[in-house]
């Protein structure tokens, strides 16, 4: 660990210990929502990013391909992906490993908040390059981060495979990335010029953390899913994406002094999305919630 990164880790300590957003509203106790963040570094040049085209859509963007259209030049191998890890607490984790068929509050509250805190951290972490001179900017708060809908769901700068070249953790039957502080977890990324250490990818093997594909066992998530959405086929986005709807109508009144709506761009067009509170049954109370389950 070098200088910046040892500067940047303290940062991210700093600001998930002490910021507002990332605590629970008084009446859910204010306790924390995410624990310490951890993060990895990719090189934009690295050609697992041209394969991201292959696997997630062709619209799906390389490294340079974002910093040119946030409008900045260079080189490829110049350009650094720091991607960041947000875990969800231990008290989020035990309130929701209880729910049955719609989330615990705790939950709901967290991953709607969690957007804002994570746009606060994104902010914060491309001033403190800045501050260091170097060039650096966000995917997800770039207007080009785009949501492409119709015979297939995927964004064109998917934070959980950007975590995945940057060898955070490796993919899962439920689809989510298990990283060594597991599956629930939210993710964002900033691209920067600044000389940060790649971190080693140990394998481009994309499931190798998930039981069920490296050990023919498991299969907690497909238990786990309340809306049948997960077989040994894979997640079908589709009916997850239908039953989230459903979880967002049973609560939306309820928690509405605690949740605000989002604003994302579908298919080019920019929309107010009804407020986003998630499911992650499927994440919740499964051998690799919070850890590597094949390491440990």
């Amino acid at each position: 660990m070098n200088e910046i990164e040892f500067e940047l880790r303290t940062l991210l300590i700093e600001i998930f210990n002490t910021h507002e957003l990332n605590k629970l509203p008084i009446d859910y106790g204010s306790k924390k929502i995410f624990s310490d963040p951890i993060f990895g570094v990719s090189n934009g040049d690295d050609a697992i990013f041209h394969k991201f085209k292959e696997v997630v859509g062709l619209n799906h963007l390389t490294p340079l391909e974002m910093w040119e259209a946030n409008g900045f030049t260079g080189k490829a191998k110049n350009i650094r992906i720091v991607s960041i890890i947000f875990p969800y607490s231990n008290s989020i984790r035990k309130a929701s490993k209880n729910a049955d068929k719609i989330p615990a509050d705790e939950y709901c509250i967290g991953r709607n908040q969690a957007d804002r805190f994570m746009d606060v951290v994104l902010k914060d972490v491309i001033k403190f390059f800045h501050k260091k001179g170097f060039i650096a900017t966000s995917g997800m708060l770039s207007d080009t981060f785009n949501v492409k809908t119709g015979r297939k769901i995927y964004s064109n700068w998917s934070e959980r495979h950007i975590a995945f070249a940057a060898g955070l953790g490796t993919f899962s039957l439920h689809e989510g990335l298990i990283t060594e502080v597991g599956c629930n977890v939210r993710i964002t990324s900033v691209l920067t010029n600044a000389p940060m250490i790649i971190t080693k990818r140990d394998s481009d093997e994309p499931y190798g953390n998930c039981l069920y594909y490296s050990k023919g066992t498991c299969k907690k998530c497909i238990e786990r899913c309340p809306a049948n959405a997960i077989t040994e086929e894979g997640h079908d986005k589709f009916k997850c994406a239908e039953y989230g709807r459903y979880v967002r109508e049973s609560i939306i009144e309820r928690l509405k002094p605690y949740i605000q709506p989002k604003w994302t761009r579908f298919n080019g067009v920019l929309r107010k999305r009804q407020p986003p509170v998630g499911c992650a049954f499927c994440q919740f109370d499964i051998p690799c919630m919070d850890k590597n389950p094949v390491k440990n």
